[in-house]
């Protein structure tokens, strides 16, 4: 059945659809509606929610709850996200399945979310919707991905996705792939030090001393290696003989799309393409999409942050230009001036025909 929800009702919504029963957070807007949506419905599905004493605190009983084997979730805004960074670290390199929520503050987290944060060779895997609808669907894969690869996932969200009523149906999705026992947890289950489970960031392995640290690298890497493989997710509209490929993502793609879509059935020749996981980069399909066109516009409401990666996708087939640039409100929430279809709309047109706007562009355009 559809319902009206705001976006942080729905994702709870669908994360305990989905099986969580046990959320951790520390209130900070637009991530505090998120916090209160688990704290209403956790206790009526015989789950938890915990408002922790701050973000530290909060990600170490997140922690804790997906150590035993349940699903289990926390989150924040980045700057409460910066404080977690040496434990998703820890859990990362402990190949602990953890869902991470970030509602951002606009789309200044990029780095952070795709870069890894914290310390050691690794990164998340890092889904980005378009909308609530999507945000449903993106929530539940995030928990299905984490317990298929033991390896945390981030849900990239905003203000926008927060505070978004949107007609939604939420139910338990199915996957084709069938997801592996969880004999790594430690659950109580085996008492006594010769039984016991060890779940460590550092590759300590029962019955040896000391540690293994190349082997242990490499085999994460390994598992990284696939997941960059198997992960890459896009949503791609009229590449087909685009002059100009438009790159956004997240809620800011929203606009794009439509701008794009209004332009194409007036002829202009632009097209649309989306990274989904942000990591892993759908790299070789944007490649493919930009491939016949002249230039490459990427609109995102930062400095520059995710153009970096379009760069190394394209690798100089195209001029890659910035169209979009800082843009909030006084709270600094990223309800900007940015999120208009008609500025976006100048934006492209300028690109396309490869002019700066009120130097609105990144730098001119070759």
């Amino acid at each position: 059945m559809r319902a009206l929800m705001e976006g942080s009702e729905a994702i709870a919504e669908a994360a305990i659809a989905a099986g969580c029963r046990f959320f951790a957070g520390y209130p900070m807007t637009p991530f505090t509606e998120l916090l209160e949506s688990f704290a209403k419905r956790l206790p009526e599905e015989d789950g938890a929610c915990i408002n922790a004493e701050s973000e530290i605190e909060a990600i170490g009983m997140a922690w804790g709850a997906a150590a035993t084997g349940a699903r289990a979730a926390t989150g924040s805004t980045g700057q409460g996200l910066s404080l977690m960074q040496e434990s998703m670290s820890e859990i990362t390199r402990a190949e602990i399945p953890i869902v991470v929520f970030n509602m951002a503050r606009g789309q200044g987290d990029y780095f952070q979310a795709t870069r890894g944060g914290g310390h050691g060779d690794y990164r998340h895997i890092v889904l980005a919707p378009i909308d609530v609808t999507e945000a449903v669907d993106l929530t539940q894969l995030a928990f299905h991905l984490a317990d298929r690869w033991r390896h945390p996932v981030l849900v990239y969200g905003d203000y926008l996705l927060a505070h978004t009523a949107e007609a939604v149906s939420v139910s338990p999705a199915t996957f084709d792939e069938a997801l592996p026992e969880k004999d790594w947890a430690v659950d109580g289950s085996l008492g006594g030090s010769g039984r016991s489970r060890n779940l460590n960031p550092i590759g300590m392995q029962k019955g040896t001393k000391g540690i293994d640290p190349d082997s242990f690298w490499r085999r994460l890497q390994e598992k990284q290696d696939a997941i960059e493989a198997a992960e890459q997710r896009f949503e791609a509209e009229h590449v087909d003989g685009a002059e100009l490929l438009v790159v956004a993502f997240g809620t800011m793609a929203r606009f794009a799309r439509y701008v794009v879509r209004e332009l194409r059935e007036e002829g202009v020749p632009v097209g649309y393409f989306r990274p989904v996981s942000l990591w892993p980069f759908p790299s070789r399909a944007l490649a493919e999409a930009a491939s016949g066109a002249r230039r490459v516009a990427c609109l995102e409401q930062n400095a520059g942050q995710m153009i970096d990666d379009v760069r190394l996708a394209v690798l100089g087939s195209a001029p890659v230009v910035s169209i979009g640039g800082i843009s909030t409100d006084a709270a600094g929430f990223g309800i900007g001036p940015l999120l208009d279809p008609a500025v976006v709309r100048e934006r492209i047109e300028a690109a396309l025909a490869g002019r700066e706007v009120d130097g609105v562009l990144g730098g001119a355009i070759a």
